[in-house]
This record gives C-alpha cells, structure tokens and sequence, in this order.
C-alpha cells in the first residue's frame, strides 16, 4: 500500500508524547513489510520542512498553533500529487475531520478524546475550543472504522454513539530490547517513587507531590523523582517547596533513555496518577523492567494496570489513598516482590511486532474494503 498518515507531531517534535511513540512504531513497521508511508504533521523550531527517517517519508508544515487550520490544504495537494491507498488519521488533539474535504479510504485512529478533560488542563477559552471541536466526531466520523488502543476508548466512543462493530482494539506494544529486566540493577538505597512523562497539568503531578508529604512521615527517608519536562514544572516546583519536602523531591527534567530505564528499575514504584489516558504505556514500559505501579483508577490506566498483580490502582484525585498506596508497597517487601513478578508477566504479552502485523491487517482490509 501507499500510505499517507496524518498526526499533529512526528516523534522527533519536543511536544511529542506516547501518541507520537505509538503511531511511529506501526510507521516504520509498515515500511518494513513493504509498504510506501508519508507522514504529514506540523512542523517546529529546527525541523525540517522534509526527511526521511526509518524509511517514513515525513513532510511538515505550519506549526503547532496553525497546523489544523493549514492542513486541508495540504493534504489536498498531498492527495493530489499521487495516489494514496489509505490515510491514517490519527486524532491527537483537535481532529482534522478529513472526511469532509478528502475521498481516501481512512482508518481513524484514536489514543483518548480529552472530553471536560481538557478543562483541568488550560485556560476555559482555549478549553472550551477544543472541546466544542471534538464534539462533530461522531457525525463526521459515522461509518469509518476506528482503531483504539485500550478498552477504555473505545467504550468512550461506544458511549458517543460510535457503533462498536467499527472500533477495534490493538494494545501498544514494548520495545524489549531496551525495557529490559536486569537482576544485577539493585534497586536504590532510599525508598523511592517515581514518576516519569510530560509534565502537564491533567497528569495530575500534583497529587503525588502532596501524597509525598504524607508518605515521608511513615516512611523515613522516602523520595520522589518527577522525571520530564512541561508546561506546568514551574508549579510543581513551587508546591514541593511550599510541601517543606525540599530535597526529598528531585526535578531532573529530560533524561537520556539509558539514564531513563536506569531510574525505572531502580526505583521501588513508579506512578501515573493522570486523570485519563489512551493506555499508560510508560505502565508497561515500568512493569517491563521489573518496576511495580501505584495509578489512579482512570481511563486507561485501569486498562494497563491489573490491579493487585501488576500494581495497585487507587480512586483519581484521593491523596489519602494514593499515599496508602505508596506505603504499601514501599514497606511490605513481599508484596512488592509478588507485584515485580507480576508486572513482568504482563509486560511480556505486549510487542510492537505484533501490534504492527494487527494494524497491517486491518488497514488492508479498510483499504480494500473501500475501493
């Protein structure tokens, strides 16, 4: 096939996430098999308008601010140019409703829709913008197959009126080569908690840094590391200081991967007390290395974590619990051990290889099915 796909970002953008990780590892799969794939996103300060990586022809204009307002036109000229077979829309963010000025079969993918979401996130302006443009996807969308990453999202679709013969589900794979479990990383001497994503206000960091206060007073000598960077560090910042946990709380910001998967192994738990998610993968990339998970009972969360064997879940937005939590698995050894050897069980059902061959077939079907 000739594939054209469409996301806000590519992988080597600064704001890219576990959207941008997903889509990229089924791209450069896809090419592997064969097949022909142009990426168009937005473009970002340093990018390339144009460059080839893993084979994935990727082509960026605009920038994060425009790039849903310049992309029809775009997309038309890409559409143009040559003969595509399929387009794969990913909906990051705010959709692009391609339907309404493209004639491609289109497999619609989607992490998570913000929803009210996006309210704890922004300013109520900028808010209530992207929420009004999510709310035509279900009648600009009816009637084009969905590919969803947890259970989570696509009961949320079904709830929207999205009929749920059109959503399929491929879990995010693992890269096992680099997630790996090493025996020899001891894990550190201080009790410590970790946290590891984009620092963004609906991760809900701030609930652990406060957990963090009550966990310090029942277990001495714990620490919290909050590892990434975004928009709302500053804040957090601010909190840890006004907590009095001082040093107790390290802000290292971005962190090459070797450094990344070192820390995920030696920490006691990881945590991702985010208010909603696609599916939580640094979850599984935690479990993968031998690292237990403390999450909030969330969307997609609940999908990544089994409750009891691979981590421990707690209800969204409760601080009490979420330090109850921590406790537990910072001071009960045996417990910790049986969520160890349970998480890394369940990471090793999660592959891209698989992944990708799941989406390869059925964007064959969707592109055949609509010619």
């Amino acid at each position: 096939m000739n594939i054209l796909a469409l996301n806000w970002n590519d992988l080597s953008n600064p704001y890219a996430g576990g959207a941008e990780v997903h889509l990229a590892e089924l791209l450069r799969r896809l090419v592997a098999y064969g097949h022909r794939v142009t990426l168009f996103c937005s473009n970002y300060p340093g990018g390339k308008p144009e460059e080839v990586i893993a084979g994935i022809r990727i082509v960026r204009r605009g920038n994060r601010y425009n790039f849903n307002l310049i992309a029809p036109l775009h997309l038309r000229r890409l559409a143009r140019a040559e003969t595509f077979d399929l387009l794969v829309e990913d909906v990051n963010k705010i959709p692009f409703y391609t339907p309404l000025y493209l004639r491609l079969p289109t497999l619609v993918v989607i992490p998570h829709l913000f929803a009210t979401t996006v309210f704890r996130e922004i300013n109520a302006v900028l808010a209530t913008y992207i929420y009004l443009a999510e709310r035509p996807v279900v009648r600009v969308y009816r009637g084009f197959p969905f590919n969803v990453i947890s259970e989570s999202t696509a009961d949320d679709l079904a709830a929207r009126g999205i009929p749920r013969a059109d959503i399929s589900v491929i879990h995010c794979g693992i890269d096992a080569a680099t997630y790996s479990h090493d025996p020899a990383a001891a894990k550190y001497e201080r009790p410590t908690v970790l946290y590891l994503g984009r620092i963004k206000k609906y991760k809900s960091v701030q609930h652990l840094v406060r957990a963090m206060a009550l966990v310090r007073e029942r277990v001495p000598g714990a620490r919290l590391m909050v590892v990434g960077t975004g928009d709302y560090l500053a804040p957090l910042r601010a909190l840890a200081a006004k907590m009095g946990l001082g040093d107790d709380v390290e802000f290292p910001g971005y962190v090459p991967l070797e450094e990344k998967v070192a820390r995920m192994r030696r920490a006691h738990v990881a945590v991702l007390p985010s208010l909603k998610e696609g599916w939580g993968l640094t979850n599984i990339e935690a479990n993968a290395v031998g690292t237990a998970v403390v999450a909030a009972d969330s969307p997609g969360l609940r999908d990544s974590v089994r409750d009891g064997e691979t981590g421990l879940l707690y209800p969204y937005g409760d601080i009490a619990a979420l330090a109850e939590r921590l406790v537990r698995v910072l001071t009960d050894v045996p417990l910790r051990q049986r969520l160890e050897a349970g998480a890394l069980r369940w990471a090793a059902r999660f592959n891209w290889d698989d992944a990708a061959r799941e989406f390869e077939a059925l964007a064959l079907r969707v592109a055949e099915g609509r010619r």
